[in-house]
């Protein structure tokens, strides 16, 4: 199971942190909808995150980005985001 996050705003962190550290599982991270200035902060707060849990982050395309739980492979993911199948 890969989630699939498009935020629209910074205050949607919380969710990238949510799904990466409590429940485990690849995000892919869709930017896509933000601002640069805004996209940054969110790349900052992913590096951070996999950095500190030991996970790992791959750019998929511009401004979508898959992050992957320390201990697990990483998923297929085709490059719009989307899992296929």
């Amino acid at each position: 199971m890969v989630k699939t996050l498009r935020p629209r705003d910074y205050n949607e962190a919380l969710h990238v942190g949510h799904f990466f550290r409590n429940k485990r599982i690849p995000v892919v991270m869709d930017l896509t909808a933000l601002t640069d200035d805004v996209a940054k902060q969110f790349i900052d707060f992913a590096a951070g995150l996999v950095f500190g849990r030991g996970g790992d982050m791959d750019r998929l395309a511009p401004k979508v980005f898959l992050l992957v739980p320390a201990g697990l492979t990483r998923p297929a993911v085709v490059p719009d985001g989307s899992t296929p199948g």
